[in-house]
């Protein structure tokens, strides 16, 4: 353990998303702020083959304890305005539920899953993090981990994952695995110039002033009375073929651009392409670590960066590219500098309640589709239900290997009591369009949209099981790239996988015109099975629990069950 003293302080006030880093004290919070479920970490694992249980819920235990930042506490001094945390409390200890044996029905199961990914922190008593192993069957378990994220970052989490599974092949084989001792966040930060800091973020907020700090986007935005419910997210996805990958691939490399700069340029061009706005501001995520030091450490150095793109009258996708790429090398090389004091003197008078300076984001999707335990036993990364976002428009590129060659996937997460679903598969169209158009016609100015036909569905009677049947095959077929699919066969085991089935949800439910959820879908994994589901409309899904204590959390997820089955 190390010492009780605080190892970082911070003046308090108010910025809307603590991406600054909590160990160089620069962020202010208050106990809303702190509440937000936006604030959440959670990852849920589902693992498919033989599992020692009691060894993963010892490496979990062992890995939250190693980590100083998974035992810190947090106190906020009213009179001396200052945030204080220490690493020296007791980590958090993980749960165990045997569902199968204790008669969990999946939807109680489902009901947990929520409550532990979205129940807050009290981050003055409890560790920052909590975690729950449950076993579904002999072949199935979940693993439940959520983290705050004053503490934790998208890095941190596949270091804690890796921490995980490496102490668990360790258990099973009965060996004692060779652990170096994490360094403390507090060790790897250094004390930076505030005339430097000054002079740099005046650099910044020269080099983006007078861009509009909202951006303009083509949906009918619905109103709401600005309570959580607001910031409940969904995702629709798509995919694009190796042939339109590649052919983009070689235009960007002509350009030096990146998959994440392929899919800024991307963006930029589609809002200009549907509305009125030329100048935008971009958000995207940086994670922090350009210091060596960090790259062993558990903590939240994330960052959020803004760039500046523009898209002119006459500029063809080459130049497109070409400004993306120095718009993204500038904000690259000012990464570290504190957006709020950007947006304080760009736009002050902004709603500390929502994004300082662009409600748009763009990140690279780099987080692991699989995870393998051991030898036959392999976890996936379930997708979140509910999620949550803070902004009103997040894209996030992800260019993956598979089979048939790369492909460019393509996210979309959105708030979904502020935009409407069919408003933003339309606008995942209109990226796909674009894309097709920077593939094919990339000396066009950007401006000019070739004109291509849309393909329409044929009307499927749903209430005929063939017909059902046959659409479910169809849709397959399309998403899996393959002329023959098997009724009875797993979707994961014909070829699918994470990203995949995300295009099948959305391909589905575009089709039939029903609500179709990804976890049903995990639940239901073959043609036969999902032509059901299509049947009839999806039920809405159980409110998400609240609450820390790991006995309330279990009752409340089997109450919210028996309630709704009376």
């Amino acid at each position: 353990m190390l010492p009780a003293a605080p190892y970082g302080t911070s003046p308090t006030g108010h910025v809307w998303y603590p991406a600054t880093r909590v160990q160089q004290g620069i962020w202010v919070l208050d106990r809303d702020e702190l509440l937000r479920p936006t604030q959440l970490v959670p990852t849920v694992v589902e693992f498919t083959g033989p599992v020692d249980h009691a060894a993963l819920v010892s490496a979990v235990g062992r890995s939250l304890s190693r980590h100083p930042s998974l035992r810190a506490r947090f106190r906020l001094d009213v009179k001396r305005r200052q945030v204080e945390y220490t690493t020296d409390g007791p980590p958090a200890e993980p749960g165990f539920l045997d569902a199968e044996a204790e008669g969990w029905a999946e939807e109680e199961v489902d009901n947990l899953v929520r409550a532990l990914c979205s129940a807050p922190f009290d981050l003055a008593k409890d560790a920052p993090a909590r975690a729950e192993v449950v076993r579904l069957g002999p072949e199935r378990t979940l693993l439940v981990v959520n983290v705050h994220h004053i503490i934790f970052d998208g890095v941190s989490r596949g270091m804690l994952l890796d921490d995980i599974v490496g102490l668990y092949r360790a258990a099973v084989d009965g060996v004692e695995p060779l652990l170096t001792t994490p360094p403390h966040p507090a060790s790897v930060v250094a004390e930076r110039d505030p005339d430097a800091i000054a002079e740099q973020v005046a650099e910044v907020v020269d080099r983006l002033r007078g861009a509009p700090a909202e951006v303009r986007l083509p949906f009918a935005r619905t109103a709401h009375d600005g309570t959580e419910e607001s910031l409940l997210g969904a995702t629709v996805t798509t995919s694009l073929d190796p042939g339109t990958t590649a052919r983009i691939m070689e235009v960007a490399a002509r350009e030096g651009c990146t998959p994440f700069m392929v899919g800024v340029a991307l963006l930029a061009a589609t809002l200009a392409r549907t509305g009125p706005q030329r100048d935008f501001l971009i958000a995207f995520a940086w994670p922090g670590r350009d210091d060596p030091a960090t790259a062993d450490v558990i903590g939240m150095f994330m960052t959020t960066v803004v760039l500046r793109v523009t898209v002119g009258p006459e500029d063809t996708w080459h130049e497109l590219l070409g400004g993306v790429r120095i718009a993204g090398m500038e904000a690259f090389v000012d990464s570290d500098v504190p957006l709020d004091a950007v947006s304080a003197a760009l736009n002050p008078d902004r709603n500390v309640l929502w994004p300082p300076l662009s409600p748009v984001l763009v990140n690279l999707d780099e987080a692991p589709r699989s995870l393998d335990l051991v030898p036959g036993t392999t976890g996936r990364l379930r997708p979140l239900d509910p999620m949550f976002i803070k902004y009103d428009l997040a894209l996030f590129v992800r260019l993956e290997d598979t089979p048939d060659g790369r492909r460019l996937g393509l996210s979309l997460d959105y708030p979904v009591h502020v935009f409407g679903t069919g408003d933003v598969k339309d606008f995942l169209n209109d990226l796909r369009r674009s894309a097709a158009d920077l593939a094919t016609f990339p000396e066009n100015p950007v401006l000019e949209e070739s004109v291509r036909p849309h393909a329409t569905a044929p009307a499927v009677d749903l209430d005929d099981p063939d017909a059902r049947l046959e659409l479910v095959r169809s849709i397959w077929r399309e998403v899996l790239e393959t002329d023959e699919v098997a009724d009875d066969v797993s979707f994961f085991e014909s070829g699918g996988d994470s990203l995949l089935l995300v295009l099948l949800v959305e391909r589905l439910g575009q089709v039939s015109g029903r609500e179709v959820r990804t976890m049903d879908l995990f639940r239901q994994p073959t043609v036969e099975g999902q032509a059901e589901l299509i049947a009839a409309a999806a039920a809405p899904a159980a409110a998400p629990g609240a609450g820390g204590d790991r006995a309330a959390l279990l009752a409340a997820a089997r109450t919210q069950s028996t309630g709704a089955a009376r």
